[in-house]
Parts: C-alpha cells; structure tokens; sequence
C-alpha cells in the first residue's frame, strides 16, 4: 500500500506571504495526484505548517521575516482547490514533522511513501530525510511535477540532494 504524504500546499506557500508562481502551478497536478490515490484507496495525509503569533520572535521567523501560517488564518489553510475529506492533517511547528514519520511507521502496511508539495527545499526535503531516518528501507518518492521551491534553482538542488540519499525522483 502507498501513502501520499502532502507537504504545506496552504494558501500563504501557494499565493500569499511566501507564494510564487510555481507553487500556483503544481495545484492542479497535486489535485489530480489526490484523485488518483483515492481511487485506489491508498492512504492520504497532508502536513500543515503552523506557527502562532509570536512567530518573529522564533528562530526561524528570525531568519526567515515573513509572517505566514499563522494557526486559524486563511494563510494557515489547506488550499480549497485540494481534496482534504477522509484525509489525515498533521500539524507541524517546523520544516520536518517527527509525527509524520510516526505516522507513517505506524502503518505497516504501507510499502511506499510518495511526497508531494511545498517546498521542496525546505519542507519536502527536510520530511523526506526524516523519513527515510526513520524507515531505511521503505520506498520513497518525490513526484518533482508536484513539488516547487522557493526558487526553480533550490528546487533542483533539493531533488538533486534527495536523489543522492536514495530517494526516488520522478
């Protein structure tokens, strides 16, 4: 059995705070991706990226000073044009999720992970390597057509880096 995991597709990545317009363009694919996992009943989750008020004052609103995801805001939600119904939402204070690699362990019947979403110089990637900390030996894909960076550039330095640690890139 496969797992889509989805990394932050939420509105402030894809065209508010933080959005480009490679992240408005993969929401069709990663839509159609959900729709093909559902329909042979694999298991969804989706990651939410989530910080609070006192976000420029954490360590990473000190390096990076751009409020977004903000618990209870429309930055902070899932995208609408995204299927979330019967879907599993972790959400997580940081760029990797300890709970989505749990998670994801605690099913054993899960063979294959594929990872999707935002961004993947950031979030993907620091999922995915948690990940495969964690399960050595699953299978793990990142669907790149799904995927965008906070540059087309850090995009393919993050597959390129992925690729290196034995985690499939299509």
């Amino acid at each position: 059995m496969k797992i889509l995991a989805i990394i932050d597709m939420q509105n402030d990545f894809i065209d508010g705070s933080l959005g480009t317009k490679e992240a408005e363009n993969i929401v069709p694919a990663v839509a159609e991706k959900i729709k093909s996992f559902k329909n042979s009943g694999d298991e969804i989750v989706f990651t939410r990226d989530t910080h609070h008020e006192n976000y420029l004052s954490t360590m990473e609103g000190k390096k990076l000073p751009v409020v977004h995801c903000v618990k209870n805001t429309k930055g902070w939600e899932i995208s609408d044009k995204l299927d979330t119904s019967d879907c599993t939402i972790i959400d997580k204070p940081t760029f990797g999720s300890y709970d989505l690699a749990e998670f994801i362990a605690g099913n054993p019947q899960i063979d294959e992970v594929v990872l999707v979403g935002l961004c993947t110089d950031i979030c993907v990637i620091s999922n995915a390597m948690l990940i495969k900390a964690k399960l050595p030996e699953i299978k793990i894909t990142v669907d790149s057509s799904c995927c965008a960076g906070v540059t087309p550039q850090s995009h393919e330095n993050a597959l390129s880096a992925m690729k290196m640690c034995h985690i499939d890139i299509i």
